[in-house]
């Protein structure tokens, strides 16, 4: 077979392949994806779920930009939940459970559809460059396939290694074979190469689960979406479940400590953090009694369930009595043991904002090979190479958001500039911008910026304008509308809320914590009237923007204040080394990693208000 050329090569075929892939054709380039196995396209390899705190916000982002990871998961979603109601508005974050295969089939038929993207089922074993840009890839079959750009999202699979017990072998997944070539290469390139670790638990025989002695946890009575398109909110779904180890539990797991490939210093990678395999928590938490587990199911009709927060890469027989000392597990068979696998990642340092590699021109890296997990994080990369592979073959200018403008411009800027020394997992603490960064919000914020690159289609602008009219006009009416003490009194002392003593407007009364909008509609008619033709959607963005508009206005002022210096432009080859008015470190740190901006050198660890100041001195013209 001879391949013609193709403008844009992606490698891998997960979330974040798929979105770069997709990106890359709708905005008119010709695009080749190629991957191992075409029938595991966006496999769910760990936990069948898209979305959680932080998370959740990034899959609304990557909707509003015109990607396809929500519609996808609304497509496949069996159960929706948004964490965090109990807390203010930037907080919540939309979760759903998926039907395993459904979404990876849902994915594929995507892909099938989108003119200018074809399919290759193949493995991609070295590049070809012409000078220092890439210029194609070579497959395991032994074709050569020209390209004006690549973008690797190769994800665990770089010369990657299971660990079970005292047992390795080489794989990308269980039963998958690993990547293998392309590491070595890009080493003898001059990229920096480092490993990581990840794992996952046993997947569950649910017939021989007793349900009976687990805390049921159900979806939402009404259950939202995350796509801001037409995608149909679901209307049944499937329960999670709540379970603890135990002491007991604890003592199993601690038998086979010798044997554990992480304590015995076989991996040498470091693993999540904030996602530790089983037998990390009771040895790093040994004064605990118990530890939460989370029983999720991976399919509608699939009888396998996932233990979430069972992790482990112990031996079978140990993973296997630890199991059935818990409640409700004492007969579960397994399809699956748990295991951990360790694998190669190219420090993000080595990036630019629009994550071209920095000593390869037109070579895109995006996903876990960033040094990041999860694939929503996976899926927002992607879709931003893949973006910004296509608009640089065009002659365009990039698309980069800033940290103000999307957790997608906060997870990069870390990236790009803070590196990372562990997996990378998105946060909201990790935004500054947490109010104007709502889920709610995305696509206000998004969407017309997608639609002037050609992202994001008409139809998706005019259902941003249409909401945007709405919210303007219901806000408009809140405020125009006032009631007195007369109409409100006796309803507020219901309420538990002061009573008035004179007229008051009702986005005035709103800002009363005890009070919601909903409440405030029982003694305005007219409002009530109005907001019955409206979606809960188009309410809650009014309640919100009116609840928390002098903190949305603080951050704001905020963020306007620091873009200032954000963009004062840094020379990309100057010898920091002779402005002796620098720290050593501030100086050294700068000429490693090459920031573009002053905004993005501030974000750098070892460079000091100080420094910043005989930066701004010294290029602030």
């Amino acid at each position: 077979m001879v391949f013609e050329p193709y403008d844009i090569v992606v490698v891998g075929a997960g979330h974040a392949g798929a979105e770069a892939a997709a990106a890359a054709a709708r905005l008119g380039c010709r695009v080749l994806l190629v991957t191992q196995m075409l029938d595991t396209i966006c496999q769910m390899s760990c936990n069948p779920a898209m979305g959680g705190v932080a998370k959740g916000q990034i899959v609304r982002e990557v909707d509003a930009l015109g990607g396809w990871s929500g519609i996808v998961t609304d497509r496949s979603a069996i159960q929706f939940r948004m964490l965090n109601r109990s807390k203010g508005p930037a907080m919540w974050s939309p979760r759903a459970q998926c039907d395993r295969m459904l979404f990876s089939l849902n994915w594929r038929q995507v892909l099938e559809s989108i003119p200018n993207l074809a399919l290759w089922q193949d493995e991609v074993t070295a590049l070809t460059f012409d000078g220092k840009a890439v210029s194609g890839v070579v497959t395991r079959m032994g074709h050569t396939i020209p390209a004006r750009a690549v973008v690797l999202t190769s994800g665990t699979f770089l010369n990657g290694t299971i660990y079970i017990g005292t047992d390795s072998w080489r794989g990308g997944r269980v039963g998958e074979a690993p990547a293998v070539g392309l590491s070595d290469q890009l080493r003898d390139f001059g990229f920096e190469v480092q490993r990581l670790k990840t794992g996952t638990p046993v997947r569950v025989d649910g017939r021989t689960i007793d349900f009976s002695k687990l805390l049921e946890q159900p979806g939402d009575d009404n259950p939202d979406k995350f796509s801001f398109s037409d995608t149909e909110p679901l209307t049944r779904q499937r329960s999670c479940y709540l379970a603890n180890t135990n002491l007991r539990t604890h003592d199993i797991l601690r038998t086979g400590f010798d044997r554990s490939p992480m304590f015995t210093g076989r991996i040498q990678g470091r693993g999540p953090r904030y996602c530790p395999s089983i037998e990390d928590k009771i040895d790093r938490f040994a004064d605990k009694d118990h530890h939460q587990l989370f029983v999720e199911p991976e399919g509608w009709r699939s009888q396998s369930w996932y233990l979430n927060g069972f992790s482990s890469s112990l031996p079978i027989e140990v993973q296997l009595a630890a199991l059935h000392s818990i409640s409700g597990f004492e007969h579960a068979r397994v399809f699956k043991p748990g295991y951990a696998i360790e694998y190669d990642y190219f420090p993000p340092t080595q990036l630019g904002y629009t994550l071209e590699t920095k000593s390869v021109e037109n070579l895109y890296f995006a996903g876990q090979v960033n040094g990041t997990t999860g694939y929503e994080e996976a899926a927002c990369q992607g879709l931003m190479a893949g973006t910004n592979a296509a608009l640089k073959l065009q002659g365009k200018a990039p698309f980069v958001l800033s940290r103000s403008q999307a957790y997608i411009g906060v997870l990069i800027d870390d990236l790009v500039t803070k590196g990372v020394d562990e997996p990378y997992r998105m946060f909201t603490s990790r935004a500054e911008y947490r109010i104007l960064l709502r889920q709610d919000n995305a696509d206000q914020r998004l969407t017309p910026l997608a639609h002037a690159i050609g992202l994001a289609d008409d139809e998706r602008m005019r259902r941003v304008g249409e909401k945007q009219h709405q919210i303007a006009s219901l806000k408009a009416m809140v405020h125009d509308t006032s009631v007195s003490p007369t109409d409100a009194n006796a309803w507020l002392e219901a309420q538990n809320s002061a009573v008035l003593s004179q007229r008051v407007r009702l986005d005035a009364l709103l800002l009363r914590p005890e009070l919601n909008l909903r409440q405030l509609a029982e003694v305005a008619p007219a409002v009530a009237d109005a907001m019955a033709q409206l979606s809960e959607e188009v309410l809650q963005e009014v309640e919100t923007s009116i609840k928390y508009q002098r903190y949305i206005e603080k951050e704001q002022e905020v963020a306007s204040r620091l873009l200032k210096f954000e963009d004062i432009a840094l020379p990309p080859d100057y010898d920091y080394f002779q402005l002796e008015a620098l720290s050593y470190e501030c100086r050294e740190k700068l000429n490693r990693y090459r920031p573009v901006t002053l905004g993005q050198a501030s974000r750098i660890s070892g460079v000091s208000p100080a420094d910043l100041s005989v930066l701004l001195l010294t290029f602030a013209r």
